[in-house]
């Protein structure tokens, strides 16, 4: 299947285009989530200065904001109102506006002669703001599907359907890049071939278990790795293709 040439695609143009990268945001393309890890951590404490909230944060990391502070308040017997999750949700915002792209992805972004396209579990005018800020938005060319456009965030793969619809083209035409189980089990239940990356500031080699398990089919941490491993797909799924 194929579809018009579309412009943006990291200075790679081509007659047609028939497979698409797509890019998690937030610990792939922008390294923030061990920002965005200490401001949840800081602002829980905060109100529950008792309490050791960094154990049951971090595992959540890769929801929804608003996902993870209902399942700490859970997992930790509190409440928060509607009030503070909105607060902090700005604070999480604020803090990981400020973070640099992640070491190398505009260099591999560059080299990858693919259509691109991000898929995040943020707020498109965040994602929109840190990609224009870190100078990454040229590479996606507005191609932003974020969980404020779809039904249901990630875990669920909405956001990944909705990009290879918008590309018109197959769910195993595409390769997506994640940081976290929350992302991996998204688009592995979209159909999409999934690389997960651990060279954020927030990622461990303790991860690499739970991330296989839940999908991916190459764990990699450093981002000049990438375009070999999106050019071996190319070959092994054009060959598929034809």
């Amino acid at each position: 299947m194929t579809v018009k040439p579309v412009t943006g695609n990291g200075g790679n143009p081509a007659s047609e285009v028939r497979l698409a990268l797509i890019c998690d945001c937030d610990g792939v393309l922008i390294d923030s989530e061990a920002v965005a890890a200490r401001m949840l951590v800081h602002e829980l404490q905060a109100r529950w200065p008792d309490t050791d909230v960094e154990p049951v944060v971090l595992p959540l990391l890769g929801l929804r904001i608003e996902r993870v502070l209902e399942n700490a308040a859970a997992q930790l017997g509190r409440s928060l109102s509607a009030a503070d999750m909105e607060a902090i949700r700005h604070a999480v915002e604020a803090a990981a506006m400020q973070a640099p792209a992640v070491t190398g992805i505009a260099e591999a972004l560059a080299q990858i002669p693919l259509i691109k396209a991000c898929a995040s579990n943020s707020f498109k005018a965040y994602v929109q703001t840190v990609l224009t800020r870190t100078g990454l938005e040229p590479f996606f060319g507005g191609r932003l599907y974020c969980a404020d456009s779809v039904a249901l965030p990630k875990p669920a793969p909405d956001v990944y359907l909705a990009a290879a619809q918008g590309f018109g083209i197959a769910n195993t035409a595409c390769l997506v890049v994640e940081d976290s189980v929350t992302g991996v089990t998204a688009a592995s239940a979209a159909g999409m071939t999934v690389l997960a990356f651990i060279g954020g500031g927030h990622a461990s080699d303790a991860q690499i278990g739970a991330l296989r398990a839940a999908g991916a089919s190459h764990v990699f941490d450093d981002m000049t790795q990438l375009p070999a491993l999106a050019a071996q797909w190319t070959l092994r799924v054009t060959a598929e293709l034809h």
